[in-house]
């Protein structure tokens, strides 16, 4: 292999510096000025490695789990019009970067319902039935820079709560060690009250107080973020070297960088926690089901609920 040159280094970095400012408008954060370029020395780096490699930019990108439980927030239980937004919204994000660095990128979404299911409250069939539906939803579409890996693809048939309890065992950290880090670290924080707000609002079914469905929630997110840590470890091990990407905000500097994958009311909000309103300027926004239905009609896909549509 012929030694690499001054320039090479230079090309290589110009390169990666272009791949960074396509995904930098997209940056999904709570910081209040956008990051500079130079915080992002942890996408820098990786993506240095495809550059030089003269390969695609892998990204992997944890989240698309299942729908929210909570009826008063969704359509269903299979993806609609959001994860096909989305979906479309990645694929093009790929193809973007196509143009300044021509063996593109691809995305691998690592679909995490089942690492979750028993502290979401979500049945283990709507989870199989949603990322299958995804991935169907990415062969119609022709999406070529996308793909689904859950579960299935390591641990294959075993009982799904046998592979959570590997995941865990394997893979997350201790209890004690996080909460300690809940109470030192603010982005922990702010992720742990995040996560506890949005399983208080998927409960529709609670027949107690309000104030134990929240100790309740509480607890729970403690398990939700020991899995997602377990989770993103195991994906690691089994994409090395791939540029992570969070569905959840990230400070600037930080080793995973948030992606917004459309407009919400804040930037917590998901496509698989909402439902897709379009606008009548053609643009699309998230919200709870029962606020679209108010504002807009129904608009139906392949015989089921798609989207609303703004009267």
């Amino acid at each position: 292999m012929p030694p690499t040159t001054a320039s090479d280094t230079r090309a290589t970095s110009r390169t990666s510096a272009a791949v960074l400012d396509i995904l930098l408008p997209h940056h999904r954060t709570t910081d209040r000025t956008p990051g500079a370029p130079g915080a992002f020395g942890h996408q820098l780096h990786g993506i240095d490695a495809f550059v030089r490699a003269g390969e695609p930019v892998v990204f992997t990108l944890p989240g698309f789990p299942c729908k929210s439980p909570n009826p008063a927030k969704v359509l269903g239980h299979l993806p609609d019009q959001g994860e096909r937004l989305s979906l479309r919204f990645l694929d093009t994000l790929c193809a973007d970067i196509r143009r300044v660095h021509p063996p593109g990128a691809r995305v691998v979404i690592c679909s995490d319902g089942h690492v979750f299911g028993d502290l979401i409250r979500v049945p283990d069939e709507h989870i199989d039935a949603y990322a299958d539906e995804l991935r169907v939803l990415i062969g119609r579409s022709g999406a070529r820079h996308l793909s689904v890996f859950d579960l299935r693809d390591v641990l294959g048939d075993l009982p799904h709560d046998a592979k959570r309890a590997h995941v865990h065992d394997r893979h997350a950290p201790a209890l004690d060690a996080l909460r300690a880090e809940v109470r030192d670290d603010a982005a922990t924080l702010a992720l742990y009250r995040g996560i506890t707000r949005f399983l208080v609002e998927d409960t529709a079914d609670f027949t107690g107080t309000r104030s134990a469905l929240q100790r309740a929630c509480r607890s729970r997110a403690y398990g939700v973020i020991q899995r997602s840590r377990a989770w993103g470890a195991l994906i690691a091990e089994q994409h090395p070297g791939a540029v992570r990407l969070s569905i959840h905000p990230q400070p600037a500097g930080a080793p995973k960088f948030g992606i917004r994958l459309l407009d919400g009311p804040d930037a917590w909000t998901t496509p698989w926690h909402s439902a897709a309103l379009r606008e009548p300027d053609g643009g699309w926004t998230l919200m709870p089901r029962a606020r679209a239905e108010q504002l807009g009609r129904l608009v139906t896909r392949d015989g089921r609920p798609s989207h609303f549509e703004r009267c």
